[in-house]
């Protein structure tokens, strides 16, 4: 989440005219996240989150995300709900941009998360890998390893700090790409689980927010970008990976839905593409985000130090013990 596009007092009289059951009285920028302008919306006895999507947001792929999360709804996985206009519809046009407008999920992230937590959360994302095989929808992962060639190259090198970096990605990617799994269990994944999209109420796991990047990929892939989000531990500007969290992580999928043996085989090439991947991506925004937006700009050095960790790991068991 973050905030790109600015909005007034008269936007929310249109978007009140657009929608019957809600009246809005008051909106505030949320600063976190990196895609998408978001907006805290709030009602007379309610909050929603009013989502402006950005240019990275294909406006023909936006029908995916929110029928996935109305699907969602209807299955024990507790996500936002779309909201319906006057119309029936749950897209609106706001600054010359496509918008929705979603529940507000109760709780509120942690900014770490302890290993119970991430047995918790392994439950959910099986449970959610399990329920989105039954939803008929595709999309193609847009920031899969196959597909971050053109992001690559429109990365712009400006700062001394990343001046020496284009050899390590060149050598890093190809092998990347070279090593990467053809055939593995996929079906719909989240595709973006950090920490502020997972909500904790009285410490227990009230749901997840932010399905922007959701597509079609392997289920283990999701489990590499959480190993990389959520199981490092960062002191004195290192990271670290714990694998007391990876472990947690893989038992609480486990006891819901089995990870395979070629499965498990893959996960030290899918968490090196899980990193490259946020390390592109994190390059992009350093080097090319406007000084006007309202965003919190994230470090790439933590998945350049990431990467390199993978790559003194090698089997499924290196990251458990």
């Amino acid at each position: 989440m973050a905030v790109y596009t600015k909005i007034n007092k008269k936007d929310i009289l249109y978007i009140n005219k657009r929608f019957s059951d809600e009246k809005f009285l008051s909106f505030k920028g949320i600063r976190q996240g990196i895609e998408n302008t978001n907006y805290l919306l709030k009602s007379k006895s309610k909050k929603f989150i009013l989502t402006i999507f950005e240019k990275r947001v294909l406006k023909k792929e936006i029908p995916f995300f929110i029928n996935l999360m109305d699907k969602l709804n209807t299955t024990m996985i507790n996500c936002p709900k779309p909201l319906k206009n006057k119309d029936g519809k749950y897209l609106i046009r706001l600054k010359n941009k496509t918008a929705c407008i979603v529940s507000f999920l109760q709780g509120k992230d942690k900014k770490k998360l302890n290993p119970k937590n991430c047995y918790d959360l392994g439950k959910v994302i099986a449970k959610m890998h399990l329920s989105t095989k039954k939803i008929k929808i595709f999309r193609k992962n847009s920031m899969s390893v196959t597909n971050l060639n053109p992001l690559l190259k429109s990365i712009r090198f400006k700062s001394k700090k990343f001046s020496s970096i284009n050899k390590f990605l060149k050598i890093n990617f190809d092998d990347i790409k070279r090593k990467w799994p053809k055939k593995l269990p996929s079906g719909i994944i989240h595709g973006d689980l950090f920490v502020d999209n997972i909500f904790f109420k009285n410490n227990k796991l009230s749901g997840i927010i932010d399905f922007y990047f959701a597509a079609n990929d392997f289920f283990m892939y999701e489990i590499a970008i959480c190993i990389n989000a959520l199981c490092f531990d960062k002191k004195n500007s290192k990271f670290k990976i714990n694998k007391n969290k990876v472990k947690n992580l893989i038992m609480g999928y486990e006891s819901v839905k089995k990870i395979l043996h070629k499965e498990k085989k893959s996960l030290n090439i899918l968490c090196r593409g899980a990193a490259m991947r946020y390390f592109l991506t994190r390059l992009y925004d350093y080097t090319n985000t406007p000084k006007t937006a309202l965003i919190k700009i994230k470090d790439p050095q933590e998945y350049y130090q990431k990467i390199i960790v993978h790559n003194n790991l090698n089997t499924y068991k290196d990251y458990l013990n």
